[in-house]
């Protein structure tokens, strides 16, 4: 699958090629080590559903296999911890979050680097990634071992980053 390219035609991207320089789920930099796979975070459910239901064509089929997703609308039932933990869009562009390459932001460039893409913008998301990590020192600090829970939101908001905490 290495070297292979990737012509994206999407609703929020046509014809945005890349090319996969390493093989799927590994290769990855030495300081990022997400707890999920894509398809273990589509089937758990993030973002409300909302997200990637026009992307199937790009990603692996098994992907979406349990991907618990809703084309219509964001439904925070749809999330492993049943409630909403996203940000709108349109704050993610007003902070200047969104690199163009990733229109959707942070889980489609870790989608695509997954699945063997690198590109100039992999160290400021493995930067974002590593800064969510301060959220698990809340969690260690505010909850019981083991009690689920326990401020959902903030768990919700990890599990969006590929951090697992069930």
């Amino acid at each position: 699958m290495s070297g292979r390219e990737i012509v994206v035609c999407d609703l929020m991207q046509q014809n945005y090629r890349y090319r996969l320089t390493a093989e799927p789920g590994s290769d990855f930099a030495p300081d990022f080590r997400p707890e999920l796979t894509p398809a273990e975070m589509l089937a758990l459910g993030v973002f409300g559903g909302r997200y990637m239901t026009d992307c199937r064509e790009e990603f692996p089929a098994s992907w979406f296999r349990h991907a618990r997703l809703c084309h219509e609308a964001h439904l925070p039932e749809l999330n492993y911890f049943g409630v909403n933990a996203s940000q709108p869009l349109s704050l993610w562009r007003e902070r200047g979050w969104i690199h163009p390459d990733d229109p959707r932001g942070w889980f489609q460039w870790s989608c695509r680097y997954y699945l063997g893409r690198r590109s100039e913008d992999d160290r400021r998301q493995i930067q974002r990634w590593k800064a969510m990590a301060r959220h698990l020192a809340q969690l260690r600090l505010h909850c019981a071992a083991g009690d689920a829970t326990c401020r959902p939101r903030q768990r919700q908001a990890l599990l969006h980053w590929a951090y697992d905490t069930r």
